[in-house]
């Protein structure tokens, strides 16, 4: 057991960056009603990525992050100002048109290159087993800002979210823009170490364990820290014992505590 802590160390830590903003924005996500929009945007992220590939810039080049940070940009704007109070089309469906049209040009752009199978799996599940101390430190230090931020207007945030839910007349247009805009920021970076798979688990899974549990967004945020780490912990030294894909076990994982909890809430009734 020991050798495998020593071994997911820096993997952890990821792991631990990835839920504190995860989190967070997870909760965020969930009240205003918008599930799949982090699949979605993660999805255009991988997408931007694929076409830095194509383009012939490496896969952790600084200018293949700023086309796939571009990308999901373009899809914070799309989600940001389709998002009406009489809307005659949800805003789910534009959110689940985006994933599926990116996914599939994806899997075109790479259907002709030799190792396109490999960078489609490596954008879906990731590959956080093996990221460095340098990308943690960076990750942290942009997740870092932008929870400041979010903390500093926090009230207009939360404000803005709960008025999407309610559907209310609040104008929110600004706080929605700039909610979309730092969103996009962490799922480009989050994509880049965990895959798109991994970085929706991340935000929607713990959020949910933790609204089935807590009151507070207090409560909520450490409850899903907390469930987080643990998962992302066990996950990892499963993929080690069973020598399986880390991102895809700690989905697993993540989907077996979610529902292991609602059993025991169950119960709790």
């Amino acid at each position: 057991m020991i050798d495998y802590i020593d071994l997911v160390f820096w993997p952890l830590l990821a792991a631990f960056v990835l839920t504190g903003i995860h989190v967070y924005l997870g909760l965020h996500v969930v009240t205003r009603g918008v599930i799949f929009v982090d699949l979605a945007l993660a999805q255009v992220a991988a997408l931007g990525t694929a076409v830095g590939i194509l383009m012939g810039l490496e896969h952790d080049a600084t200018s293949t992050y700023l086309i796939a940070l571009g990308f999901t940009f373009l899809g914070a704007i799309l989600f940001s100002y389709t998002r009406t109070r009489n809307e005659k089309v949800p805003q789910e469906a534009i959110i689940g048109i985006t994933y599926v049209a990116s996914a599939a040009l994806m899997i075109l752009l790479f259907s002709k290159s030799a190792e396109g199978a490999e960078h489609i799996n490596h954008l879906l599940i990731g590959s956080i087993l093996f990221v460095t101390p340098k990308i943690v430190f960076q990750t942290f230090a942009l997740y870092a800002v932008i929870g400041i931020f979010h903390y500093m207007y926090r009230h207009q945030f939360l404000s803005a979210s709960r008025a999407i839910k309610n559907n209310t007349t609040v104008n929110t247009r600004l706080w929605d823009f700039l909610f979309y805009i730092t969103f996009g920021f962490v799922v480009t970076s989050s994509v880049k170490i965990a895959g798109v798979l991994l970085v929706f688990s991340f935000l929607i899974i713990p959020a949910v364990a933790a609204l089935l549990f807590v009151k507070g967004t207090r409560n909520r945020l450490v409850f899903g820290w907390i469930f987080g780490i643990v998962g992302s912990l066990l996950g990892m030294i499963a993929s080690l014992v069973f020598d399986i894909p880390t991102g895809a076990a700690i989905v697993v994982t993540f989907a077996a505590m979610l529902s292991v909890t609602g059993i025991i809430k169950q119960f709790m009734l």
